[in-house]
């Protein structure tokens, strides 16, 4: 049975290095760098994972002195969702929140736009999710041309002193995009389409953005190369195939909590001491 490869985090095969060029047509959506075992032996080895995040995540709650922010992106059908449940199946909901965001409200658009961010960023303790993110703030307002460049240009900057600033306060940050191609799109929309279970979760405008693909590509290359940074690394994740999806992002969810060195506290008590009758 094939095992589940490591890296150091900091070399990670994924990790975008700050600065780093990006030309997404050349990242791939299939690979086997991490994992070159069959689906079943995938599933196998990410079970296995998902329980030690899970293990992982308790110590961060009791322990109650560090954060974590995942951020998780990708084009319609990228497999958010499916990554956020599968990942994190093991993990005690009392210790973590998911909060999607998506178009602002009229009281969110009053403020600057980080403000609704912000108040949704992890207390001592928790692990909290962003399905979907602060950088739809540059990406959908970029490529649907909601404020000129003048205005989403200087985001980039804004992000990382904000992130700068979370990673300052004791937040660890993993940032994934999950990369799909766009033929592996068509027939996960398709596949919606098909099964009228799924077409709940089909939304006509998600061909308008398809139409919008190239745009889309070159924001994303921009956003990865102007905000990965030592703080707060974007990992780029081959998604086409969901189990190796998985696999990957789960390696480094689980990596980032080993490298905060977390420990059970220890009581302020002697256990020895105490008979129950």
């Amino acid at each position: 049975m094939s095992s589940l490869k490591t890296f150091p985090l900091e070399q990670h095969p994924y990790r975008i290095q700050p600065g780093q060029h990006i030309d997404l047509g050349t990242y791939p959506t299939r690979d086997d760098e991490l994992f070159s075992g069959d689906k079943s032996d995938g599933k196998d080895a990410m079970n296995a994972l998902a329980d030690q995040i899970g293990d992982l995540q308790e110590m961060l709650y009791a322990q109650s002195k560090h954060k974590f922010l995942f951020v998780i992106q990708a084009m319609d059908t990228g497999g958010k969702d499916g990554t956020i449940k599968d990942v994190f199946e093991s993990v005690n909901p009392q210790g973590l929140r998911c909060e999607p965001f998506k178009k602002p409200t009229s009281k969110e658009l009053a403020h600057d736009y980080l403000w609704r961010i912000h108040k949704k960023a992890p207390g001592k303790g928790e692990l909290v999710i962003f399905n979907r993110s602060h950088y739809e703030d540059i990406l959908a307002v970029r490529v649907r041309e909601i404020a000129p460049e003048s205005v989403w240009s200087k985001r980039y900057d804004h992000i990382n002193d904000f992130e700068k600033m979370l990673s300052d306060e004791g937040c660890a940050i993993v940032k994934i995009l999950l990369h799909i191609s766009r033929d592996e799109q068509k027939e996960r929309l398709q596949a919606r389409l098909d099964d009228s279970a799924k077409h709940w979760k089909f939304n006509p405008s998600d061909l308008d953005d398809r139409a919008l693909w190239p745009k889309f590509m070159n924001a994303y290359q921009d956003v990865l190369a102007e905000t990965s940074t030592d703080h707060a690394p974007w990992y780029v994740i081959p998604a086409d195939r969901k189990w190796y999806r998985n696999l990957a992002v789960g390696s480094i969810v689980a990596d980032t909590f080993r490298s905060l060195k977390m420990s059970f506290p220890e009581p302020d008590f002697n256990p020895a001491g105490i008979t129950i009758e």
